[in-house]
């Protein structure tokens, strides 16, 4: 068993001072294609969203910023949301914009042919550039739906001239300390043919546009069996990895929660973090979770997931790296592998628990977030009105 003490010093400030942003979706309705859910004490507005996005921070010590969606989360006053935020000890992060839910994107946003809808699409996430300065926000985060169904149905060239000019004229509206992050998926809502479908795409355009412009890399956004570590690796390299989107999946972008069905794989993306020193705090790399929780209650969906990323931190940490790089040199592939295996089944459980009371909070987050009532009183409390979902 590893202990707390166990670790090196700078292990323990890795550990202290990581952090996850939660996404203000997660908190809303969501379900199967056929059906979203209710529940009881389902957020009505982003300042509830944002009040039950707290309680995750408030009992993981892990989960200080909040992602918004536009126009999902579209307020009167973002400075009064974000006054509301800080007073619950959490600050607004990365503003995502929504070009998936009009009628008129129906052939594309940022690149249909028609160029009223395109300038549409473009004025779009101008208006989330406002957002950022107003919630003091510093990246606009793209995931683009855009794609066809049928070949012919429309030239791939033409639409990634469209697309590359479109993301131009986003990018030139930043200001100089504002970020770009472009997201990728490899299907979805189309199937012939994607515009953004893979992390070779999304760099393309990132080295196009500049140094503020990042990839997004979302864990279920891949293709079966695909080798996510070693996208890592590579946009590590290229020093163009600005994000995770950490969910779990078993088929498609399934949005569950992150390590219930591959923990394994966690770990190895986990590793790479830690080796290439992107884990540290001004790396640039953002960790974010982009979940829905269909069938578990929202907030304790939440919690889970901030704390299996931070489990699969911890083990990553743990690798003996001299004797891997050792064994490495020497060709001695068991003897490699067992010493990543030997990290991943160690129990950092106790670990973590050391390190919350180290900080003053409760070694159980979940059971502590349980028996405090929470979701009782927000069943109570939130009666009448509209509960937040995938279109609110």
């Amino acid at each position: 068993m590893v202990a707390l003490s166990d670790l090196t010093a700078e292990q323990r400030r890795l550990l202290n001072e990581q952090t996850i942003e939660v996404p203000s979706w997660a908190y809303g309705n969501s379900g199967t294609r056929f059906k979203v859910f209710s529940t009881p004490g389902t957020p009505r507005d982003p300042f509830e969203k944002i009040a039950d996005a707290a309680q995750v921070h408030k009992y993981t010590g892990l989960a200080p910023r909040v992602s918004l969606h536009i126009p999902w989360d579209k307020v009167d006053d973002f400075t009064k949301l974000r006054q509301y935020a800080e007073e619950l000890g959490v600050q607004l992060g990365t503003i995502n914009s929504n070009v998936f839910q009009d009628n008129d994107y129906k052939f594309g946003s940022l690149t249909n042919t028609d160029e009223k809808i395109r300038a549409k699409a473009i004025a779009h996430h101008v208006e989330c550039i406002d957002v950022m300065r107003a919630t003091g926000s510093k990246t606009l985060k793209i995931w683009l739906p855009d794609g066809t169904n049928y070949p012919g149905q429309d030239s791939m060239r033409v639409r990634q001239d469209l697309l590359a000019d479109s993301l131009a004229q986003i990018y030139k509206e930043l200001d100089d300390d504002q970020q770009l992050l472009l997201e990728y998926k490899f299907f979805e809502p189309y199937f012939y043919t994607t515009d953004v479908p893979d992390w070779g795409t999304s760099l393309a355009h990132c080295l196009a546009l500049g140094e503020r412009a990042v990839v997004c890399l979302d864990t279920g956004h891949h293709a079966p069996n695909t080798n996510i570590e070693f996208i890592v690796m590579q946009l590590l390299r290229a020093g163009r990895l600005g994000a995770f989107d950490f969910n779990s999946r078993f088929y498609a972008d399934d949005d569950l929660i992150v390590g219930a069905a591959d923990p394994f794989q966690l770990f190895r993306i986990m590793r790479e973090i830690v080796t290439a020193n992107a884990l540290d705090k001004d790396s640039g790399v953002n960790f974010m979770l982009d979940q829905c929780h269909n069938l578990e209650e929202k907030i304790p969906g939440q919690i889970r997931s901030v704390i299996n990323v931070q489990e699969a931190t911890a083990k990553a940490l743990l690798v003996d790296e001299d004797a891997l790089k050792k064994a490495q040199l020497e060709h001695d592939v068991i003897a490699a592998n067992d010493i990543l295996m030997d990290a991943f089944w160690t129990d950092v459980r106790p670990l973590l628990c050391e390190l919350r009371e180290e900080k003053g909070l409760e070694a159980e987050p979940l059971a502590a977030f349980n028996a405090s009532g929470y979701l009782a009183k927000i069943a109570e409390e939130r009666v009448g009105g509209q509960q937040a979902s995938w279109g609110a």
